[in-house]
């Protein structure tokens, strides 16, 4: 054998469940908040097809919460080599955290982002004055999953200061 491995044979587990778990919930966050804004453009856009470009704004948003959990699962992933630098289950439970920090946060912004989306385009479809307070609204809905990336990339780089090796 060439390599040796080194830290908790156990702790890369956590870390690649970090990984996963910051990818499947914001992409599952992403999906809803599509889907669920989705069907109301497409409900808006029979009373006002003219609409229907403006509105697409609440899709957008929900679609970029899948690529925070992206962000998040590179860097944890990149961070598991435990053949080249020693692994410990604190690194593993600091990437676990990482991942779940951003990707229930993601998740919870694309629930929030979907329901806005699909009430605030019908909203807006019958009164147009309505739309920079459901902007503001997908705004602050969207902060919620920012912050989770924050937190997610300060966790992660806690990541390998659990000894000094």
């Amino acid at each position: 054998m060439s390599s040796v491995f080194n830290g908790d044979e156990t702790a890369p587990f956590f870390g690649f469940l970090g990984a996963a778990a910051a990818l499947v919930f914001s992409c599952m966050g992403a999906a809803y908040g599509t889907a669920k804004s989705g069907v109301g453009v497409a409900s808006m856009g029979v009373m006002r097809p003219e609409l229907v470009m403006k509105s697409i704004v609440p899709v957008v948003m929900a679609g970029v919460l899948g690529i925070y959990g992206l962000i998040i699962a590179v860097i944890i992933s990149t961070g598991i080599n435990p053949k080249a630098k020693s692994y410990y289950l604190f690194d593993g439970y600091a990437h676990l955290s990482s991942g779940l920090a951003c990707g229930l946060a993601g998740l919870s912004a694309g629930m929030a982002i979907g329901i806005v989306g699909d009430a605030g385009v019908r909203a807006n479809a019958q009164q147009p004055k309505l739309f920079v307070g459901m902007i503001l609204i997908l705004i602050f809905a969207e902060a919620l999953a920012l912050y989770g990336l924050i937190v997610g990339i300060i966790l992660s780089s806690r990541a390998g200061q659990s000894r000094a090796d």
